[in-house]
């Protein structure tokens, strides 16, 4: 069985993350292509967020369990798929019963940066012999601008250094990872994708209160807004192009299969 029930480190917005940030969802469906899910495969979503690709999964034919930390997440994926299996578990130490055929992940793996191995560690636990590892998360230099504009304003503000949630592995430091699992790394590519925040009408600061939004908890409330004003200033030469905000995304894709 999972272990379940962990409580997730970061409060999400869930409605949210499904309509004004969906580009997360968006942006993935070339990963479901490269997992390839056949009829009857035994498929775990980890960080399956609302459920978006957990469904498209089941659409094709497989037998999917999304997983994920955030039990609002959760909550909204069982509400919107009632047919489908969701539970919360922790990404660091989640156990099956069987092994399953793969195992895919979107945008979920740069969010479990205390320990990565233990996360590639539960991955091929969870899989049988021969089995693949399908997934995408942010690779060095992801949202380089965005964070540059949070630490300069937080500095500038005499708070103390923001200590950002992510981790954003480099193509070699993330294959040496996979590759002392016990995977063996088939593709790998690593490339910008320059992404518009179509429904950001304040720009960077709506992304930081989606995305580090538990950072501004620690903050006086009454330097939240003037701080997050700073935050635009510092990042719009980068980021923004006339009215446009375009957020600097750098990614990171593999396909690996378990020796």
């Amino acid at each position: 069985m999972l272990r379940h029930d962990t409580p997730a480190p970061t409060r999400w917005n869930e409605r949210a993350y499904d309509s004004s940030f969906g580009y997360v969802s968006a942006h993935g469906a070339p990963l479901v292509e490269l997992l390839d899910p056949r009829p009857g495969e035994r498929i775990l979503d980890l960080g399956c967020g609302t459920g978006v690709f957990t469904a498209d999964i089941a659409a094709r034919g497989a037998q999917v369990l999304g997983i994920d930390g955030s039990r609002a997440m959760i909550e909204r994926a069982i509400a919107t798929y009632p047919g489908l299996d969701f539970i919360v578990a922790d990404g660091y130490d989640f156990v099956v019963a069987e092994p399953y055929d793969a195992v895919f992940s979107n945008a979920a793996l740069h969010w479990l940066s205390r320990d990565p191995d233990a996360v590639i560690r539960c991955v091929r636990m969870a899989l049988r012999p021969g089995g693949r590892f399908v997934a995408e998360m942010g690779g060095a230099g992801n949202c380089a601008a965005l964070t540059a504009a949070m630490s300069t304003a937080w500095r500038e503000y005499g708070l103390r250094e923001p200590e950002l949630p992510w981790y954003f592995p480099s193509p070699a430091e993330y294959a040496l990872r996979l590759e002392k699992a016990g995977f063996t790394v088939r593709l790998l590519e690593y490339f910008d994708r320059p992404t518009p925040l179509d429904e950001c009408p304040n720009g960077a600061a709506d992304w930081v209160r989606m995305f580090a939004g538990y950072l501004l908890a620690e903050v006086p409330p009454a330097i939240v807004e003037p701080l997050l004003h700073r935050v635009n200033e510092l990042a719009a030469p980068a980021l923004r192009r006339g009215s446009e905000w375009v957020a600097d995304y750098v990614r990171l894709r593999f396909a690996a299969v378990l020796d």
